[in-house]
C-alpha cells in the first residue's frame, strides 16, 4: 500500500458529488433522552465521482486511472471543488488565513491546518496535502519568503523554517490544498450507453488518513 502523489482529473472531479462525514454513537434512554458520542476526532469525506464522467474519454482517462492505483490500494490526491483554500473558494489566498502555530524561539516545524468556526464552537482540521507552490506564511502579519524563510513538505503539510520563529510570534498561513483519497471498490461498472458517449453511475471515493 502506497500514497501516489498524483491528482484525480480535475475535469470529472468538479462534478462530483459528496462532503464530509462523522460517526456518532447514539443511545436513547428509557427517559426518550439521548446519549451521543462522537467515536472519530476527525471527519472523513465520501465522494462520487461518476457524476462528472461525460464522455468516452474520460471513462478512457477513469480507466486508465484506476488501474494505475490498482483500484482500493493506492491512495491519490482529489480537488474538492467545495473546499481547496485555506479561505472560501471564491477568495483570494492570503499569508493571514490561518492560523499556523506561535514561536518559541526553538520550534522550527509546524503542521498546516484549517480552522472552521460557527458560533463559539470550532474545529481544526488537519491539511496534509498541500499543492505545491501555493502556501504562504506570515510572522506577525509581515509576509514570509519561500526557500528563504521557510519550506514546505506538500505530501506532508509541514512547514520548515530556516530559523526558528520568536518566542511569542504569531504565525499564519494561507494555502491549496487536496484531500487524500483512495477508490472505495475495487471494479468499476461502465454504462456504454451509445457509440460516442457513456457513464460510470458509481465511482465512490474514500478519504484516507495519512
Amino acid at each position: 500500500m502506497a500514497f501516489h502523489e498524483v491528482r484525480f482529473p480535475t475535469g470529472i472531479s468538479i462534478g462530483s458529488r459528496g462532503g464530509p462525514e462523522r460517526r456518532t454513537e447514539i443511545v436513547t434512554l428509557g427517559s426518550g433522552h439521548e446519549e451521543r458520542n462522537s467515536s472519530w476526532a476527525d471527519s472523513r469525506r465520501l465522494f462520487n465521482a461518476g457524476y462528472g464522467v461525460r464522455s468516452l474519454d474520460d471513462i478512457y482517462l477513469i480507466i486508465a486511472f484506476f488501474e494505475a492505483r490498482r483500484g482500493r490500494l493506492h491512495g491519490f490526491r482529489f480537488r474538492d471543488f467545495s473546499d481547496w483554500k485555506s479561505g472560501s473558494p471564491g477568495g483570494l489566498i492570503t499569508p493571514m488565513d490561518q492560523p499556523l502555530g506561535t514561536g518559541d524561539g526553538a520550534t522550527t516545524q509546524f503542521q498546516l491546518s484549517k480552522t472552521y468556526a460557527s458560533g463559539s464552537q470550532s474545529y481544526l482540521r488537519p491539511i496534509s496535502k498541500a499543492v505545491a507552490g501555493t502556501v504562504r506564511i506570515a510572522a506577525d502579519a509581515f509576509e514570509l519568503t519561500t526557500g528563504t524563510d521557510f519550506g514546505v513538505d506538500s505530501s506532508t503539510g509541514l512547514v520548515t523554517f530556516t530559523a526558528p520563529p520568536a518566542s511569542g510570534a504569531v504565525l499564519t498561513a494561507g494555502f491549496e490544498f487536496d484531500v487524500p483519497v483512495r477508490f472505495d471498490q475495487d471494479r468499476l461498472e461502465i454504462d456504454l450507453a451509445s457509440f460516442n458517449a457513456g457513464q460510470i453511475p458509481d465511482i465512490p471515493l474514500r478519504e484516507i488518513r495519512i
